[in-house]
């Protein structure tokens, strides 16, 4: 959200700078993203000066420019090369100096300076009107009156220019008290009333309004529910025309492209006091009567940029006398009953309507505009009436209108404040600090909040309507927390706590540990939204209502977000990747599913570049190695089988007890593409539910290290070519000696010695006896009977 600094001064008078103010704002927690420069002129004429031109000849060398002399002020006289072709003698022009800059659209600029335009010398530049950013007009130089106009005088003498300070303010979006410039206001009268800084804050009100005559228009409000409040007003003998400077340098200083007076007012509005308005063209509304309302569902509705909508039946709809729709309530105005050049008479709206259902209804078609954003978050619904009343002082004052006859109201119940009991107990607890009762008090008379009664430990409070976060005991500390400043809170020097001892069924605990470990080795954590957009929408659990197209399913898998982020750091020339996350995935089949999965991807150098060793990519081993490491901490026994998975191009899952534990996989080279990923990508996913279930049951026990040495023994194994590794690991582990601690391949080889169809596997096994040094029978015994089960099940062959 874009605040003018301008704009704000005229809700509260401080001497605070602009970066001061922006402090200010963050330190309550309105986030100042960065403070912008706004000028209603690009570089507002600096360098632009009042010129006489004294002599205009034609170029020796250019048919279509003229050589001039130009009288600059100060007896100055500079030789201008020029290629307009309304350029003459005597005129009275505006000139660009050398140094000045001369704007484009886009913010860009070129600077002038001293140069030969085909052999002769040119010392500036004789300005068009949209060369200095006063219009849109290049049909040739801008000619002044010189009756009006002095020569040598800074041209920008003769303008009313306007600079402004933008501030953009990263709002949350619980705070639509502060979606406004009067909000942001009185937000920060608060915080400077109660720390000892000056400022004056005048609150608004209505105001009066003198009205003629009287109109036959009339209000019909279907649902109090749907439209707790309602206000209309008839205005006629407007002039819908352009608005004046100020008010469009108002709007175009916070990012708004202003459209004609009726329209930038009901702007300068909304983003004023946060109050959306809207006008209708009077004169297109069926029987003078406004109804608010329902429409059948499938009712077809055209709204302002011209797209036909169908409309599902929930909306609220403002209607004619005989039901047609003219505007979906809160979110969009239709094109049949909008305000045109020809409008006379317009119908002025001022409202509340109930958030849930707008938000519905923005969401189902999706649209999010101003008006939308504040009515489905809360606007307040004591300022409608004031907000109305500004809007047609503005109107009568900037469009030539008349207020005619009574406001038509529909306000049957009053919205509320809401009462809340604070506790001083409570707010120490939460703080961890004391705040004097009488300073408590004091912030909460900034903030609005009214103090009903004094309790023995507390206060008996009203929160305004319009702070529609504010409804909780914590809610209300949380607001004397943000004004009496975050910085006093000092932090403790020491923390006392009690350990605790974790069990094996804590999965905290199990996370805690393997994300530990990966950071250890050289992994960064990250996080991922939940919700995401989907291709295939196979099994995926869709919202109901979401909040955009980007967001309407829950994700089925980490690697999409995870992808993100890799692509994110290798285009910021960070390329070698690991990274790990613990998160949700859903899935929708004969029931909903949720499990929560680690995930690892790694991509780009396994090792960072160093003189001492060659550049390595990672690969598929590596990620193996480190869910290795993670699933040693376990003592899981697990089985390595293929896995077919769409996702990877190669890919592998350890199961256990007949249920997948881990997948691990070459990210495939199309959903790289789909990425714009150009570099091999590796992942890996644990099931935590199964892994802590399998942790649970395991028993660990600690034992001392064993007092004798472990001897080593090698096989080099000529073995058929289709026969994996895996199968001789199993293979190894059903041998029942209890002397075999550790297998290993450390070779493999293929060539032209070979018999065709061959390939040699060097395997190596640690035997110890924890009890005694094994003797060499024993060892011989282990050996023999690892050769004859390779022999018998792969019928291998040692190689010498």
């Amino acid at each position: 959200m874009k605040i003018s600094s301008n704009w704000l001064k005229d809700y509260i008078k401080t001497e605070l700078k602009t970066e001061r103010i922006g402090e200010f704002l963050t330190d309550i927690g309105l986030e100042v993203e960065g403070i912008d420069k706004f000028e209603s002129v690009k570089g507002s004429l600096e360098g632009i000066v009042v010129g006489k031109v004294l002599t205009c000849e034609k170029h020796p060398n250019a048919d279509k420019l003229n050589k001039t002399t130009v009288d600059v002020g100060n007896g100055k006289v500079l030789n201008i090369v020029c290629g307009a072709p309304n350029v003459a003698e005597g005129q009275t022009v505006p000139v660009a100096v050398v140094g000045t800059k001369i704007y484009a659209k886009d913010g860009s600029f070129f600077e002038i300076k001293e140069a030969k335009i085909r052999g002769e010398v040119s010392q500036g530049m004789i300005c068009a009107e949209d060369e200095l950013g006063l219009s849109d007009d290049h049909g040739g130089i801008m000619v002044l009156d010189e009756t009006k106009y002095e020569v040598g005088k800074n041209f920008a003498e003769y303008f009313e220019l306007t600079s402004d300070e933008v501030l953009e303010i990263g709002l949350t979006p619980n705070r639509t008290d502060a979606m406004s410039h009067y909000g942001v206001a009185r937000d920060l009268h608060a915080f400077l009333s109660t720390n000892q800084q000056k400022s004056e804050f005048e609150k608004v009100s209505s105001v009066a309004l003198n009205n003629e005559g009287s109109h036959s228009f009339t209000l019909e409000v279907e649902d109090t529910e749907l439209t707790p409040r309602y206000i209309g007003a008839v205005i006629e003998n407007v002039k819908v025309a352009d608005s004046p400077a100020w008010l469009k340098d108002r709007l175009k200083a916070i990012g708004l492209s202003p459209i004609n007076n009726i329209v930038d007012i009901t702007n300068y509005i909304l983003h004023g006091f946060g109050q959306p308005l809207h006008a209708f063209d009077a004169d297109k509304i069926a029987d003078k009567k406004v109804k608010v309302g329902t429409v059948a569902e499938g009712t077809k509705f055209t709204t302002l940029d011209g797209v036909e909508r169908t409309l599902n039946g929930s909306e609220i709809i403002i209607k004619d006398g005989q039901d047609n729709p003219m505007c979906i309530a809160g979110v969009f105005g239709g094109a049949n009953s909008g305000v045109s050049s020809e409008t006379k008479t317009i119908f002025l709206e001022s409202a509340y309507f109930n958030p849930v259902a707008v938000r519905k209804g923005a969401k189902f078609h999706g649209l999010n505009t101003d008006a939308s954003f504040r009515f489905e978050r809360g606007v307040d619904p004591n300022i409608t009436r004031t907000a109305i009343t500004h809007a047609i002082k503005l109107i009568e004052e900037l469009a030539e209108g008349k207020l005619t006859g009574e406001l038509l109201e529909e306000y049957p119940k009053k919205i509320e404040d809401s009462y809340i009991i604070i506790r001083f107990s409570k707010i120490e607890q939460i703080l961890g600090t004391k705040i004097h009762r009488e300073k408590v008090k004091e912030i909460l008379k900034a903030l609005e909040i009214q103090v009903l009664n004094d309790i023995q430990n507390g206060f008996e409070i009203s929160v305004p309507a319009y702070r529609a976060d504010v409804t909780r005991e914590i809610d209300v500390i949380e607001e004397i927390l943000r004004i009496y400043g975050y910085n006093k809170i000092d932090a403790p020097q020491k923390i006392s706590f009690t350990p605790v001892k974790l069990s094996a069924n804590d999965q905290d605990e199990l996370e805690n540990s393997w994300a530990r470990t990966l950071q250890s080795l050289g992994f960064n954590e990250v996080m991922n939204n939940s919700l995401t957009s989907v291709k295939d929408e196979t099994d995926v659990v869709k919202l109901l209502n979401p909040l955009s197209g980007d967001l309407a399913f829950m994700r089925k898998s980490l690697l999409e977000g995870l992808l993100q982020n890799a692509v994110y750091n290798i285009n910021r020339k960070n390329q070698d990747i690991k990274f790990f996350e613990f998160g949700k995935i859903y899935h929708k089949r004969e029931k909903y599913e949720e499990r929560k999965q680690l995930a690892i991807l790694i991509s780009g150098r396994n090792d960072a570049e160093n003189w001492l060793q060659p550049k390595s990519a990672t690969d598929f081993y590596n990620l193996k190695a480190y869910v290795k490491v993670l699933l040693e901490r376990l003592a899981i026994d697990h089985k390595e089988v293929a896995l077919s998975d769409e996702r990877f191009s190669d890919a592998i899952e350890y199961r256990s007890e007949e249920r997948t534990l881990v997948r691990i996989g070459k990210v495939a080279p199309q959903m790289l593409k789909d990425f714009d990923i150009d570099q091999d990508c590796f992942y890996a996913e644990i099931e935590l539910e199964f892994a802590q279930e399998l942790r649970s049951k395991n028993e660990l026990k600690f034992k001392e290290i064993p007092k004798f040495n472990k001897i080593r023994r090698d096989l080099a194994l000529l073995i058929d070519k289709n026969i994996s590794y895996q199968e001789l690991y199993q293979t190894a582990k059903k041998n029942k000696s209890p002397f075999i601690k550790n297998i290993n391949l450390f070779d493999v080889y293929e060539g032209k010695n070979l018999p065709e169809g061959k390939k040699s596997y060097a395997m190596s096994f640690e035997l110890l006896n924890e009890e005694k040094t094994l003797e060499e029978k024993e060892i011989s015994h282990v050996m023999d009977s690892l050769i004859k089960s390779f022999q018998k099940e792969f019928n291998a062959e040692l190689r010498s």
